[in-house]
């Protein structure tokens, strides 16, 4: 730590990361991280969400995590739950995907339907 500055830049930081993940916000992304979820690989996935909606200044979107979803075989598992509209299961995440989720799904309204459950248990 130099300066003051820089300490009130670190609190501000961790501050809106802390707002991210609990505040009130209109459309949340849940991340399943029970240990099946974290073993295959959510804790990059709920990051990958954690940073884009952070880049891209998302005020409105929740990133949070929660434990087991029940679907084990299915995992990394992310609900996008938005207002007025159905919950949407994503599944066999990917930081990548995350990505493309937060851009088309949570950005644009347009649900990314490939990696969703319904694909999936085709």
């Amino acid at each position: 730590m130099k300066s003051l500055a820089e300490l009130q830049a670190i609190k501000n930081k961790v501050r809106a990361n802390v707002e991210m993940r609990e505040g009130e916000a209109s459309t949340r992304i849940v991340v399943g991280m029970a240990t099946c979820g974290i073993a295959a690989g959510a804790r990059p996935v709920l990051s990958s969400f954690v940073e884009e909606v952070a880049k891209r200044q998302l005020s409105d979107v929740m990133v949070t995590q929660t434990g087991c979803i029940g679907i084990c075989q299915y995992e990394p598992v992310v609900e996008v739950y938005a207002p007025g509209k159905e919950k949407v299961t994503y599944v066999k995440m990917t930081p990548e995907k995350a990505v493309r989720v937060v851009n088309d799904h949570i950005v644009n309204g347009n649900v990314v339907t490939e990696y969703t459950i319904g694909a999936a248990t085709k």
